[in-house]
């Protein structure tokens, strides 16, 4: 162990060496790969470097590298509005359509040359850095594009990121640009450079592992990962988290004297950040279509994950020329790898039965690893599907994730079945409670017909806490088993009967070392009791999709709460027979005959309205909120479509505060649509929206219509 220098003089000029060294193996190791010494030998000298700065406090600097870890958690995330828009880029989802892009740079350009620079596009989330006077001052989130989320303490931990920029890579003075020859020697210029951050494959693996030892959630994908891990309250749980980064973009470039992107990703390398080593300039559209082949070769052999090849032009005066859409730039392309797809072997078709009584097959299959996660099983939506797909136990089956997000299987491989293969013959009655099944003439889902259905009254209760319904926090499948197991609970009423006492004293099916049975406890018992109560004053919409109502989603409730107001009024609209063809249930937009048919079914059951009656004793609300003043109708007579996804807000919660204001919100774009808010990855509404010329708004904007319940002026729509 290396002393402490008694000398303050000394101490200091041995902090700064060995700041420097470090900053300099920092360097080697994360973005050249290229590390001088052992682990042994670095750690030495952060030791040492954080035993002079705990002798002399005074000589710790926000650069240093002990200061990655250990800033006090944040109370919540600051936005931070992005001092240029960070886009989204449009997507080719094959070579044709990235051969029409190609086709069209080449007609812009003319008869000049264009180069292209080809990037893997790296399956993390986007951060854009901030460097003040060369020092790491600001790291956000993308946000929605325009305003993201100050992460600056949490990046500090990344060991990838320099917290100061390297002056060797500070370009000579140049006048025209912001490195003039009047800027002091020294000095950095206000610098934002833009990149991905992600999760290391081997990472992601051995975080989910921790994950379910500690009995907490896992992960879908390393790309959801390394988000939540940006995210953390505590920074030193980032820390843990082993994120990496890919930096590829400065902003405003010209104006710091580059003229392309490849002379960009060459200086970043310089100043000290990790460049993705598979960056290639392509000169034709031939070398641009070999880099992709070559990329999705090798896609399974990286130590992260991709989903695809980012192509940009290489030039900034082309790409100054060529200009944005309002949703993306139209110099830059992603070209989307076909779905990874992988074999394994079909074990068994169980089923899982469902709340309404239908019967849901589901392949269990051997573990495979899809799209960054390992995945075991696979719905298969309904009998038919089975037999379309031709799927025998024992079949060697294609399985891929549909969006590189839900698991499915594409079909068994024929050629390679032995004869040990068998047919699955679909169930004669319910597999939970033996009951009859049936299937209704012009539907392709099999039901069990047992309204008392063990199966059914499960899934019931679970969707009754979930988050889309009474969103009671912490009742989940493992809590609401033990309750049913326990005799506790027999309906969603029965919740709202448990005594904190009960909770606390409930039995979790395990033992402890000593033998004793493992129980809930107070401190989980109190807090669960505590959501349970906060239920009741949930909404009548949330109320009325809680119940489980055949073809009553989200959107119907609401729908039926803002025409009834009350439980009781739509109660009583369902007992009445509609009149000369007029049923005031059907004529509410967006319900319909089927949907009213099922509504009436449903509180015509007894069974139900006493149901409905004694959660009603329990205190759960069953009437809308009245204000007394309520918000001027600003927006009456306009339709509001949203696409994508909003950062703030559920869609559900979005389209009820327009329709607060008087809009009427629908799920496709048609002509009629007088805005279309567009959020993160928005699809293919946002392209029919600008084909149609709809104006379309961010969710800035939205957030702005929301708060003053005024209108903004958005975008023509027009992508041309």
């Amino acid at each position: 162990m290396t002393p402490v220098p008694n000398d303050r003089q000394a101490a200091e000029e041995r902090a700064q060496a060995l700041r420097a060294e470090i900053s300099h193996h920092d360097y080697l190791y994360y973005a050249l790969d290229s590390p001088e010494i052992s682990d042994a030998t670095y750690d030495a000298l952060v030791r040492e470097l954080r035993d002079i700065e705990e002798a002399y406090p005074e000589l710790i600097t926000p650069d240093s590298p002990t200061q990655r870890v250990g800033v006090a958690p944040s109370a919540l995330f600051e936005p931070v509005t992005h001092s240029q828009r960070m886009y989204s880029i449009d997507n080719a989802m094959d070579l044709a359509e990235l051969d029409e892009w190609l086709a069209r740079m080449r007609d812009a350009v003319g008869n000049r040359e264009c180069a292209y620079v080809c990037e893997l596009k790296i399956d993390g989330t986007s951060i854009a850095l901030t460097f003040e006077g060369g020092l790491l001052a600001m790291a956000a989130t993308r946000g929605d594009g325009r305003v993201g989320e100050n992460v600056t303490a949490n990046v500090r931990t990344i060991r990838d990121v320099p917290l100061r920029l390297r002056d060797e890579a500070r370009p000579a003075p140049r006048e025209g640009t912001l490195f003039a020859a009047s800027d002091e020697a020294g000095d950095w210029p206000r610098i934002e450079v833009r990149g991905e951050v992600y999760m290391p494959k081997t990472s992601f693996e051995r975080l989910n592992e921790e994950q379910e030892e500690a009995g907490q959630p896992t992960f879908a994908n390393p790309r959801n990962a390394a988000a939540g891990s940006l995210r953390q309250k505590d920074p030193k749980v980032t820390a843990l988290r082993d994120l990496a980064t890919f930096a590829y973009q400065l902003v405003d470039p010209r104006a710091l004297g580059f003229s392309r992107q490849s002379e960009v990703l060459d200086w970043l390398r310089r100043a000290g950040f990790r460049v993705n080593p598979d960056v290639e300039v392509c000169d034709d559209e031939e070398a641009v279509h070999a880099y992709c082949e070559e990329a999705l070769g090798k896609r399974d052999d990286l130590p992260y994950e991709i989903d695809g090849v980012v192509v940009k032009v290489d030039e900034f005066a082309v790409q100054e020329e060529l200009g944005y859409t309002s949703k993306a730039p139209r110099w830059a392309i992603a070209y989307k790898f076909p779905p990874e797809e992988k074999t394994s072997v079909l074990r068994e078709i169980r089923i899982r039965v469902g709340r309404t009584g239908a019967l849901t097959p589901t392949a269990e299959f051997d573990p495979v690893t899809v799209a960054g996660s390992t995945i075991a099983r696979a719905t298969l939506h309904n009998f038919d599907e089975i037999e379309r797909k031709g799927l025998l136990i024992g079949d060697t089956i294609v399985v891929r994730k549909a969006g590189d997000v839900i698991p499915e299987v594409v079909g068994s491989v024929e050629r390679l079945r032995d004869g040990s293969e068998t047919p699955w013959e679909p169930p004669v009655s319910c597999p939970s409670c033996g009951g009859p099944v049936t299937r209704l003439e012009g539907e392709a889902v099999t039901r069990c017909t047992n309204a008392k259905c063990p199966a059914q009254r499960h899934e019931r209760l679970l969707h009754w806490a979930g988050r889309g319904s009474m969103d009671i926090d912490g009742l989940g499948e493992e809590i609401m088993t033990r309750l049913e197991g326990t005799g506790l609970v027999r309906d969603i009423a029965d919740l709202y009967s448990l005594s904190t006492e009960q909770l606390a004293s409930l039995d979790m099916g395990r033992v402890k070392q000593d033998g004793t049975p493992v129980v809930l406890g107070e401190t989980v018992a109190r807090k669960l009791a505590a959501s349970i109560e906060a239920s009741k004053s949930r909404s009548l919409a949330r109320v009325l999709f809680g119940l489980g109502i055949r073809h009553v989603g989200g959107t119907v409730a609401q729908a039926l709460a803002d025409a009834f107001g009350s439980m009781d009024a739509l109660v009583e609209a369902a007992a009445r027979e509609p009149v000369d063809g007029q049923d005031p249930i059907a004529e509410i937009e967006g319900v319909g005959p089927t949907i009213a048919g099922s509504v009436r079914a449903f509180f015509g059951n007894p069974e139900n309205l006493e149901l409905v009656d004694r959660l009603r004793e329990r205190g759960v609300s069953m009437a809308e909120e009245r204000r007394e003043a309520e918000r001027p109708r600003t927006l009456a007579g306009l339709t509001f479509v949203l696409t994508g996804t909003l950062s703030k807000w559920t869609r559900d919660e979005a389209s009820a505060a327009l329709k607060g204001l008087g809009a009427k919100v629908t799920s496709s774009v048609s002509k009629k649509t007088s805005y279309v808010v567009a959020g993160e990855d928005a699809g293919s509404k946002f392209d029919k929206a600008v084909q149609l010329g709809v104006p379309i708004l961010t969710e800035g904007d939205l957030e702005r219509i929301l708060e003053t319940g005024e209108l903004v002026a958005g975008s023509s729509g027009d992508a041309s």
